[in-house]
């Protein structure tokens, strides 16, 4: 019990450590860009850069999903009236940074949303239900103050409240775009895993929730396939023997991705892992390119979180989503956390309470 609480523990925290981490740099494509803001790369929590060098904020829709804008929502614009209230005016100047204003240590929407299914869970006795989770999502996104700190929402939370706004029911909100079937789409998965794993439920069934919630806000084939096998991976980290030692998730690796040739790709990562991440696969957010980079460097980095988190973080794109991933099956992986980033976190004390409630109220019902 007590290793088990550890693993998950671990995962969770890790994952908002590899979040505000990557924040400063998220979706800068070249290197060089990071390289002349940050000489010595990300090592450590930093603040958002007022200069953004490849945003592209200032062409995303701000009624709607997608990069062009769309008619009124009941006389709204989604932007400001609905949800990100205060921060429509950031979104029509360009390279503004899509995390304008976050100070070092901070965590992008997606991990707030991580956060709200946390609280979900823990309401409804680590239970997953729809209406709960409706109700700390769109609390979270529409408040006002804001409950987060972001400046920018995905193209499926823009869609999603579009749809909302204009009387849709929030199960049939989400809405396919340009960017659905995305690494984002799992962030808010892995504390599901957990609690319904704990609380006894089965495999199959609890992969059958996470895709049924996957579909809410990224309604995508392809997505939930690599859903289910996210889930079944995050299930044997968390459940291996007692004695198999750290270096299990390489050997996982091995055995349930065998159409990605680990060895090779280390091989030929010997410069650096751009080879990789950057050359071999897309830095952006489609899940065809950011999976098999997030396998790869949990393959790479296996015992090695820290190593792991900062490497991704430097190579940029898509770095936060496929950072918070990384950092779960990390951190699941090695039972441990970096506690001097976690303790760093404006929200470290929240979002400790937060875990601790959930793991509480699941594993109160493992046997």
């Amino acid at each position: 019990m007590e290793l088990l609480r550890a693993r998950a523990e671990s995962g969770l925290k890790t994952l908002y450590v590899a979040d505000a981490l990557a924040m400063p740099v998220h979706w800068y494509y070249r290197p060089y860009d990071i390289q002349l803001q940050f000489p010595d790369g990300i090592t450590d929590f930093e603040a958002a850069p007022k200069y953004h060098p490849s945003s592209i904020m200032s062409l995303h829709s701000t009624n709607g999903g997608g990069r062009r804008s769309k008619g009124s929502n009941n006389g709204k614009e989604i932007i400001g009236d609905v949800i990100l209230k205060g921060k429509r005016d950031k979104w029509g100047v360009p390279n503004t940074h899509y995390h304008h204003g976050m100070p070092a240590g901070s965590n992008t929407l997606n991990a707030h949303c991580a956060r709200a299914v946390t609280r979900a869970l823990t309401t409804n006795s680590a239970r997953y239900s729809q209406s709960a989770f409706f109700e700390s999502y769109i609390s979270l996104l529409t408040s006002d103050p804001p409950e987060h700190p972001d400046t920018y929402a995905e193209s499926y939370h823009r869609a999603f409240f579009a749809n909302l706004e204009n009387g849709v029911p929030p199960n049939k909100c989400g809405s396919k775009t340009h960017d659905t079937a995305s690494i984002g789409g799992l962030v808010t998965l892995a504390p599901i895993v957990i609690s319904e794993r704990f609380a006894g439920t089965s495999l199959e069934t609890t992969k059958k929730i996470c895709m049924e919630h996957l579909w809410l806000t990224h309604p995508d084939k392809a997505l939930s396939q690599i859903s289910d096998d996210y889930v079944s991976l995050l299930d044997a980290l968390l459940f291996r023997n007692e004695q198999q030692k750290p270096h299990f998730l390489k050997e996982l690796l091995s055995k349930q991705f065998t159409d990605l040739n680990f060895e090779q790709l280390e091989t030929k990562a010997r410069d650096g892992d751009e080879a990789i991440v950057g050359q071999l696969f897309s830095k952006a957010c489609y899940i065809s390119d950011s999976w098999p980079s997030v396998l790869y460097l949990a393959y790479r980095y296996n015992v090695d979180i820290l190593g792991g988190l900062i490497s991704n973080t430097n190579l940029g794109g898509d770095n936060v989503h496929r950072g918070s991933i990384l950092g779960v099956l990390l951190g699941i992986a090695n039972a441990e956390t970096v506690d001097n980033l976690f303790n760093k976190l404006v929200d470290s004390k929240i979002i400790h309470e937060e875990i601790e409630n959930l793991l509480d109220t699941a594993l109160s019902k493992y046997i």
